[in-house]
């Protein structure tokens, strides 16, 4: 008997293409289902707050400017990382908030900087002037310095019995990648700006090891910050910052219980112990428990309404916020976007200033210079503020210098004036690794400036030339705006890395403070009464996101989102991938910052 033989791909492909086809409709009906219900609820559905409320605050994974949400499907939660801007709004907001007593923060494997850090500590300091309680729990593993730091503003701080914490003081370590370039027969051709000894973010390219100028300056800047923080860990903890450096020098303390010894945590508790603390505190009514609310929750809708009702009521403030390395377009701090913004505050008729947040190591001379092209035109007829996060240095303060006032935190770090190019070799590793070699024709010497072939003498002058260039620019942009000679900001520049404190000492920034500071100043020079700031880019409720919510526990809400990679080895990830989009001449800080 014989038959006719079905293959493979009469029955796979057919069954691929229907399969495909009907989740593509059930898709469409799912958006269009979703979509009409949430088109028609209330969007402050779900959210109410009790009385004798207390916000739950956890702080764990990064802390950023600009705050972010994302859902994963496959385990319905809300994945949150929370924003400065949203941080502050929220404590402010409960401060003045009747049915709020007091705020719960639990800290663990916290990533943000010291500049973050201190605008946290402030806005803690300033929610305690209510009377109201902060109580800090430390529930990780390990209790770092950064973690530390913000706990110890709290009325209050525990830490889990077996968790370890070191005192020790700030240190920095660096990557040098010289010997494995040597390895692969990479040779980086590295131009910097004819004074720049400080600008040391290309020395791991050529060299194994910190160069006397680089060294100085590291200790020199990690003197300020550890400084910085002993002062004001010294004022909430009522312990000396002598003290705090006896204890740091000696490596008196190892584990939670030394810290309660030397009284820099108040005692060691477990979690429970602490909820009865705080149920000690609230006194709920009989056979009630604690009520808690998410803080991320509470402060993206207070923060949501507020910028809802600063889009309707004519604000007169914008705040522009600016994150990240400076490139001209895609992720990070792009001038595509930042000049968009500055052009819509400058239309926007009912603005009356505008307060520019930067949190960038620089990145592109050329993107760096439309920015400040737009700060000044929009300085020219609206004062600009700059508030400075954790850095904003090289490129990221050059977008800085036109600005009328500049703030920033003592523990900010700036400066870094300079200017380098960095041209690869990678003739010899093709040809010694992979067995490539290259030919070339041309009409003109310099008509093939290739990776796969050295610079001359000749070529690597003219790079030389265009980089000191730009950097004698950048010295002119930063005199002009600081009201300095071109000499004066020579002698300061370099390529140095300064601290805030430091930076306010030389010129570089006017007034020591976070942004809450310079949007105080900004509303008092524009002689506005009753402040109402705009934030850019428009802060906007996702209707979708609000739904979710209310089918969700809090437990279901992560304030973070985790990395595939641990901490260690996404430094190290993400800097080789900021190298994929280096191009031109850079203005950016010789240093990547992990704060521990």
């Amino acid at each position: 008997m014989s038959g006719k033989r079905v293959t493979f791909g009469r029955i796979f492909w057919p069954s691929l293409w229907a399969a495909l086809t009907i989740s593509v409709i059930g898709f469409i009906i799912w958006i269009v289902v979703i979509s009409s219900v949430v088109g028609g609820i209330n969007a402050d559905k779900g959210f109410s707050v009790e009385n004798k409320t207390v916000l739950h605050m956890t702080l764990d994974g990064s802390i950023q400017e600009k705050g972010s949400s994302t859902l994963d499907f496959p385990l319905m939660k809300m994945k949150y990382k929370i924003g400065i801007s949203e941080i502050l709004h929220g404590l402010k907001a409960a401060k003045n908030d009747s049915k709020i007593q007091g705020v719960f923060i639990e800290i663990n494997a916290l990533q943000c900087g010291f500049a973050s850090a201190k605008e946290i500590r402030d806005a803690i300091n300033r929610f305690e002037e209510s009377g109201k309680f902060v109580i800090a729990y430390n529930s990780g593993e390990i209790i770092t310095h950064l973690e530390y730091y913000i706990a110890s503003a709290a009325n209050e701080s525990y830490g889990f019995p077996s968790s370890t914490m070191q005192f020790l003081g700030l240190g920095a370590e660096l990557s040098f990648f010289k010997n494995t370039l040597d390895k692969l027969d990479v040779e980086m051709q590295v131009i910097r700006g004819s004074d720049n000894d400080f600008k040391s973010a290309v020395e791991p390219f050529f060299r194994s090891n910190m160069s006397d100028s680089s060294r100085l300056q590291i200790e020199t800047y990690i003197a300020g910050l550890w400084d910085d923080y002993k002062d004001d860990i010294a004022i909430d903890r009522k312990i000396s910052s002598k003290e705090l450096n006896r204890l740091a020098e000696n490596a008196l303390i190892q584990n939670v219980s030394d810290a309660v010894e030397y009284k820099l945590i108040d005692a060691v508790k477990y979690r429970d112990e602490v909820i009865s603390i705080l149920t000690k505190k609230v006194k709920p009514a009989k056979g009630e428990e604690l009520n808690f609310m998410n803080f991320t929750k509470y402060s993206k809708k207070k923060f949501v309404q507020n910028q809802s009702l600063a889009q309707v009521d004519e604000a007169n403030i914008a705040v522009i916020l600016a994150e990240g390395g400076v490139s001209e377009s895609g992720d990070g701090l792009t001038s595509d976007e930042i000049c968009q913004l500055f052009k819509d505050a400058r239309n926007n008729n009912s603005i009356k200033t505008v307060v520019f947040r930067i949190n960038s190591p620089g990145g592109s001379a050329l993107a760096s210079d439309e920015i400040w092209r737009e700060v000044k035109l929009t300085n020219d007829v609206k004062k600009v503020i700059v508030s400075m996060g954790d850095v904003a240095a090289s490129g990221g303060y050059y977008i800085a210098a036109p600005a009328f006032k500049i703030f920033a935190q003592p523990n900010t770090i700036t400066g870094s004036i300079g200017v380098f190019g960095v041209v690869p070799f990678t003739g010899k590793m093709m040809e010694n690794k992979l067995g490539l070699t290259f030919d070339r024709a041309s009409t003109n010497k310099h008509s093939i400036m290739t990776t796969n072939r050295k610079l001359t003498e000749d070529e690597m002058s003219l790079i030389q030339e265009g980089v000191d260039d730009i950097y004698d620019l950048f010295k002119s942009r930063v005199a002009e705006g600081r009201g300095m000679t071109k000499e004066e900001v020579g002698v300061i520049a370099r390529g140095r890395v300064w601290t805030g404190r430091d930076a306010k000492r030389i010129g570089l920034v006017d007034e020591l403070g976070g942004i809450v500071d310079a949007i105080k100043y900004a509303a008092k020079q524009a002689d506005i009464k009753d402040i109402k700031t705009l934030y850019y880019p428009e802060v906007k409720e996702d209707k979708l996101e609000a739904l979710i919510e209310q089918f969700i526990t809090e437990s279901d809400m992560s304030t973070s989102i985790s990395s595939e990679l641990p901490v260690s080895l996404m430094k190290y990830y993400e800097h080789l991938k900021s190298l994929e989009s280096i191009q031109g001449i850079q203005m950016r800080l010789p240093y990547e910052f992990i704060i521990e």
